[in-house]
């Protein structure tokens, strides 16, 4: 098993630095991957060819949220991931954090793209604003899945699959 405590740093870094970013990514990437379990390289193919391989993920926990992950999109190397919790409201169902997830299989690093526009928790409105360059932006929402990593597998989450009319929906 691989853990982040093994990667070792190339050069010095902080909070917010361009190295600590790379460094955060790649400690996420091997957290997915004890969420989730190996991901698998697509089948050689037109690298801007998508194949069909949108799958829907559902996490339960006794001591959580229902988690929901889906696979948006999937060539040889990258995958696009959505993870998210989601909370019944009264305007209809709401995804929060709702974490578009990059997934480089090949460098093996994972990226958060994007997130929700508007948050239920409030040190995540915090978060999204706080920040005006990018790096720093990309350092908040890579801190984010980071602890939200931790504490899913705190909580003993893991993915089985979902029937697609289970599956996540937004209002």
């Amino acid at each position: 098993m691989l853990i982040d405590s093994y990667i070792v740093p190339q050069c010095e870094y902080g909070p917010g630095s361009f190295g600590g970013l790379m460094a955060l990514y790649e400690s996420n990437y091997l957290r997915l991957i004890q969420l989730l379990g190996p991901l698998e390289v697509g089948p050689a193919q037109n690298n801007h060819e998508n194949f069909n391989h949108t799958l829907e993920l559902n996490s339960c926990s006794t001591d959580d949220e229902d988690l929901f992950l889906k696979v948006e999109s999937s060539v040889r190397y990258t995958q696009v991931l959505r993870l998210t919790y989601m909370f019944d409201e009264p305007d209809g169902c709401i995804a929060d954090p709702d974490l578009c997830i990059r997934v480089y299989l090949d460098a093996r690093m994972t990226e958060v793209v994007s997130w929700a526009a508007h948050h239920r928790h409030a040190v995540l409105r915090d978060l999204h604003g706080r920040f005006a360059r990018p790096v720093g932006q990309c350092w908040s929402r890579n801190m984010v899945l980071s602890k939200w990593l931790d504490f899913l597998l705190e909580k003993g989450h893991s993915f089985v699959p979902v029937s697609r009319k289970q599956g996540m929906q937004t209002a």
